[in-house]
C-alpha cells in the first residue's frame, strides 16, 4: 500500500493515520519522541507492510511486473492499488474523497511542528500536489510516478508503468480487491490491539 492506503486503513483516528503516514520517514530513536498514537500509527504501517509483501494477491501482481521493473516492482504495485482505492473510492468509505483528503491535509499541515524539516518536507510535497486525490487519475498518477522516478538512484521507467497497468487493468483490479478484503480485515484486527 502506499500513502491513501496507509491513512485508510487506519480508520477514524488522524493521529494513528499521521504515523502510519509519515512511519516510512521516521528513522532510529526519533519514535520516540513523538505522541503515542502516532507511535501506534507508525507500527500498524510496519504491521500493514509486512502483511502485504506476504499476500498472495501481491506477490501476484509483483511477480507480473519484475520481470521488466525488477526490485521496483513493489513500489509500482503500490502504486496501482493506491490508484484502485481512489478510483473506487465509493466502495470504501462514504465521505468523497475530495473531502476526505481536504479534511486529512488540514489535520496532517496542523500536526508539521511533531517533526524535523525532513518530514515537514514531505508533508508540504504532499499536501500542495494533492497526491490523495491525483492517485484516480492515470494520467496524475504517471506524473505522480515521473516525479519518483527522479529520485531513484538507479534507472527505474516508473512512469512507463501506467502503460502496464492499462494493459493488464482487469488483472491488477482484481488483484486488489482481493487484497483489500484480507488487508482490511487484518488491519482493524490490529487496530484493537494498538
Amino acid at each position: 500500500m502506499n500513502f491513501l492506503g496507509h491513512i485508510y486503513l487506519s480508520g477514524p483516528d488522524t493521529e494513528l493515520a499521521i504515523g502510519n503516514l509519515v512511519a516510512d520517514q521516521i528513522k532510529g530513536n526519533r519514535i520516540s519522541e513523538l505522541p503515542d498514537k502516532i507511535k501506534s500509527g507508525i507500527v500498524l504501517h510496519r504491521l500493514i507492510d509486512e502483511f502485504t509483501d506476504n499476500h498472495i494477491s501481491y506477490k501476484k501482481c509483483v511477480r507480473e511486473l519484475f520481470p521488466k521493473y525488477r526490485h521496483y516492482s513493489r513500489v509500482i504495485i503500490d502504486m496501482y492499488f493506491d490508484h484502485f482505492l481512489a478510483a473506487n473510492w465509493d466502495n470504501f468509505h462514504k465521505t468523497p474523497l475530495k473531502i476526505y483528503s481536504n479534511s486529512f491535509y488540514e489535520k496532517l499541515e496542523k500536526s508539521c511542528f511533531y517533526f524535523n524539516d525532513q518530514v515537514q518536507y514531505f508533508i508540504c510535497n504532499l499536501i500542495n500536489q494533492k497526491w490523495l486525490e491525483k492517485y484516480s487519475n492515470l494520467k496524475d498518477l504517471e506524473v505522480i510516478l515521473k516525479q519518483m522516478e527522479g529520485r531513484t538512484k538507479f534507472p527505474s521507467k516508473l512512469a512507463a508503468s501506467t502503460y502496464d497497468l492499462i494493459e493488464k487493468y482487469t488483472y491488477f483490479k482484481s488483484h486488489f480487491f482481493h487484497f483489500m478484503e484480507d488487508v482490511t480485515f487484518f488491519s482493524k484486527n490490529k487496530l484493537k490491539d494498538l
